[in-house]
């Protein structure tokens, strides 16, 4: 058990950081004693409180020695291991020449140290493990340090503290029974044909890219001479889809469910045509206005429900405007039947307000967190989360965006390079559990973009990976599952433990993991040695387990 201590007002920020870190805790007790006693800012109890005390804290605090502190700055990157840790809200370093964990990329001081005393471990670490957590979810990272699953290596690196601390562990991770990770294949609808343009910056847009802009990329060697033919024949073609001889180009659900078949997808539609919405400022661009909305493609919309994708909104107005996001909302479901849906707001608009008046509209979940010019961790995890002004809402994050990965004024990768970037991402999905979300937009299989190989190929390294691949509201559903275990009985018996754990939530979805790690043995190199991942027991189970396992 995991005995907290923190300042009141990030007691919320606590209960979702082990929502993520789904372990037994509890607010400290002081006529208890716990395996793990973590301490947040400055606090007085007694080092023998538990065999494992844990300080977070970005300034002196009581138990720092005269002297202790080398250096303080705003903000930095720590190196964990062969990983990074950004800072946010302030890290100190420390003279200390104890076993050294963190390292400031900085200052190359130590910002973490272990120190055994009296039959029990001080871990020092050199920032506010909450005021963190707390910056991530509401804020969330610039897009310079998207590349870094921050909030997933808090979690790593307290794991490991415990574990290495020679105390077992037990947690419910992040990964479905029988899947390594969950893969959602999103698709924002903004342009379903073609037709709807005629002199306006979409059409200019695609004139430039299909004529000039597929002769660069042919010329600099990233894309094929097919390329190239497919888009010129296009432009020649154009006058004849606008005439209604030949079919529209832009039209590809069909390709899409053929594309994804035998797995599941979500599709966010607009609700409203012309019409651009507001930022938080006033009114928004014209050109974010759509010209279609969601009555113009109700029968594609009833198509992709009888495929079974899901269908979600693709919000206008919704994020500053709960009166606003329930018009938009009943639009959809009028079409769809189905009143629980998910949102993701066009061009990502979002502030810190935006969850709760998205849970005030009525919607399930938000997909929203993201960058629109890099892929990546915005709140620095692949896992939904419960944003910390909402209190039913889950916030699925969006990793991976087509028009990040390809646009000139954004990453401009080629095919290679795009697939070393995403498979980084894939790869953490492994790691560390959770999801890979990917949004590539209706048009993105289509002249003049013809980027169908690349997500051909993403689809074929989802499933060599075995991911489980959901529509969004599965993917929330199934966390919702997770976060609904309770952890009735934990005791720990010489080398026995007894646990029992209940769940609620559909038992169609796929089941959970409870994981045992078996406790490790203290470094003495200066360094965290193996991952904590190495050594545990996975057991899965689906509404309730009773088990008693030898550790």
């Amino acid at each position: 058990m995991i005995g907290v201590i923190a300042n009141s007002g990030d007691h919320g920020t606590v209960r979702e950081f082990f929502e993520l870190f789904k372990t037994p805790w509890e607010f400290y007790r002081s006529d208890r004693r716990y395996q793990v006693l973590l301490c947040a800012g400055d606090a007085k109890f007694s080092r023998t409180a538990a065999e494992l005390v844990i300080i977070y804290a970005c300034s002196k605090t009581l138990f720092d020695p005269e002297e202790e502190i080398a250096s303080q700055r705003r903000s930095t990157i720590l190196s964990y291991k062969k990983g990074r840790i950004p800072i946010y809200e302030g890290s100190i370093t420390f003279r200390h020449k104890g076993l050294e964990i963190l390292k400031d990329e900085i200052s190359h001081g130590s910002a973490g140290y272990l120190q055994k005393s009296n039959g029990s471990v001080l871990a020092r670490m050199g920032y506010d493990l909450f005021r963190e957590v707390r910056t991530l979810l509401t804020k969330g990272q610039p897009s310079a340090n998207a590349s870094l699953p921050a909030l997933e290596m808090h979690i790593t690196l307290l794991r490991d503290l415990i574990i290495g601390c020679e105390i077992p562990l037990l947690e419910i991770p992040p990964v479905p029974d029988g899947y390594p990770f969950i893969a959602c294949l999103t698709h924002d609808v903004d342009h379903p044909s073609i037709r709807l343009h005629k002199w306006d910056h979409t059409m200019f847009g695609f004139l430039y890219r299909a004529l000039l802009g597929s002769l660069i990329n042919l010329v600099r060697g990233r894309a094929p001479v097919r390329s190239l033919f497919t888009n010129w024949r296009a432009v020649v073609m154009l006058p004849f889809v606008h005439l209604g001889l030949v079919k529209d180009f832009w039209h590809e659900f069909d390709r899409y469910v053929a594309m994804e078949k035998g797995l599941a997808s979500t599709f966010f539609v607009i609700p409203f045509k012309d019409d651009p919405g507001r930022t938080a400022a006033g009114q928004a661009p014209a050109m974010r206005a759509s010209r279609y909305g969601a009555s113009d493609i109700a029968d594609r919309i009833s198509m992709l429900v009888g495929a079974g994708c899901e269908i979600g909104l693709h919000g206008i107005d919704a994020w500053v405007d709960s009166s606003k996001g329930r018009e938009e909302q009943e639009q959809v479901t009028r079409i769809t039947g189905q009143a629980d849906i998910g949102i993701r707001m066009h061009w990502l608009y979002l502030d810190e307000k935006s969850p709760e008046t998205l849970e005030k509209a009525g919607f399930s979940y938000d997909s929203t967190s993201g960058y629109n010019e890099t892929i990546g961790y915005r709140a620095g995890t692949g896992q939904a989360y419960k944003p910390l002004e909402a209190t039913r809402l889950l916030e699925l994050p969006l990793h991976v965006m087509d028009t990040a990965l390809f646009y000139p004024c954004y990453l401009n990768l080629s095919p290679r390079e795009a697939t070393k970037q995403v498979g980084g991402i894939i790869d953490n999905a492994v790691r560390f559990g959770g999801t890979v979300t990917v949004n590539w937009h209706d048009r993105s299989i289509a002249p003049e973009r013809l980027w169908d190989e690349f997500y051909l190929n993403l689809l074929t390294g989802l499933k060599r990976r075995q991911a489980w691949c959901s529509t969004a509201a599965q993917a929330v559903a199934w966390f919702r599952k997770r976060r609904s275990a309770s952890f009735e009985t934990v005791s720990w018996e010489p080398g026995v433990l007894h646990a029992k754990v209940s769940v609620d939530g559909d038992e169609k979805l796929p089941g959970l993991r409870l994981r045992i790690h078996r406790a490790g043995c203290l470094p003495r190199d200066g360094a965290m040695g193996t991952d904590a991942s190495e050594s545990y027991v996975d057991i899965g189970f689906n509404r309730r387990i009773d088990t008693r396992v030898s550790i």
